[in-house]
């Protein structure tokens, strides 16, 4: 398989450029374009038709939702293309407009993401293949604001549960989540199917159905 073909879009000239050096130095990612704002990030899309996009949310006129306006124009004129949109604060609000319509090959991660080159590929990739990569300092807002509701089911839910729960929404794998929280995987296992039993949710074995059901039910319980 050949190298991930990129499109980046911020506003930011320094942002944009140091993002871009750093994407250039791995071999398994291809910067096919660099852009500053919607429309050019839309036209780049055009042209070069690339596996993923990189956009920053806030970029001109308003400086508010423009990269999500974008992200969402550009998933449904090319579903086979990810986008991976970075925020510089946990804004959960953002996070629920962003993938209201379904988590496949989208993500949301915090700028200060970028800096570990590593992380960021693997979302990159993981939303070109129509997974979905959602940053865990996003999730943990999302369930600890829940979690402080009186008739949140997540009130319900054991500490190693909650943990558990929150990996999982980030996209990760059972082995990871295993590692991470240093449990067996067979723990894990039964923690998850905890977790769906206690909030009467179906897990149906893949990573991106996952995350799917655990933002459905945040939606549907805020």
């Amino acid at each position: 398989m050949g190298a991930l073909r990129v499109v980046l879009a911020d506003d930011n000239f320094l942002v944009r450029e140091g993002v871009a050096k750093l994407l250039a130095e791995v071999d398994d990612i291809e910067l096919v374009d660099s852009v500053g704002d919607p429309r050019e990030l839309l036209a780049a899309v055009g042209e070069h038709h690339p596996d993923a996009v990189l956009t920053d949310i806030r970029m001109p006129p308003s400086h508010s939702t423009e990269g999500i306006e974008a992200a969402k124009q550009i998933r449904t004129e090319f579903p086979d293309i990810g986008v991976v949109v970075l925020s510089q604060y946990v804004e959960e609000d953002y996070a629920f407009e962003l993938l209201a319509d379904g988590v496949e090959g989208l993500g949301y991660l915090l700028k200060e993401r970028v800096s570990d080159i590593d992380e960021l590929v693997r979302a990159l990739q993981d939303v070109a293949r129509g997974g979905s990569a959602l940053d865990p300092k996003v999730v943990e807002g999302l369930m600890a604001r829940r979690s402080a509701d009186a008739d949140s089911p997540l009130r319900g839910l054991t500490d190693k549960e909650r943990e558990v729960l929150e990996q999982m929404a980030t996209g990760r794998t059972n082995a990871t989540i295993a590692r991470t929280l240093f449990m067996s995987e067979r723990s894990v296992e039964k923690h998850i199917s905890s977790v769906f039993l206690k909030l009467g949710l179906l897990d149906e074995g893949e990573t991106n159905r996952r995350v799917s059901a655990v933002l459905a039910y945040v939606e549907a319980t805020r």
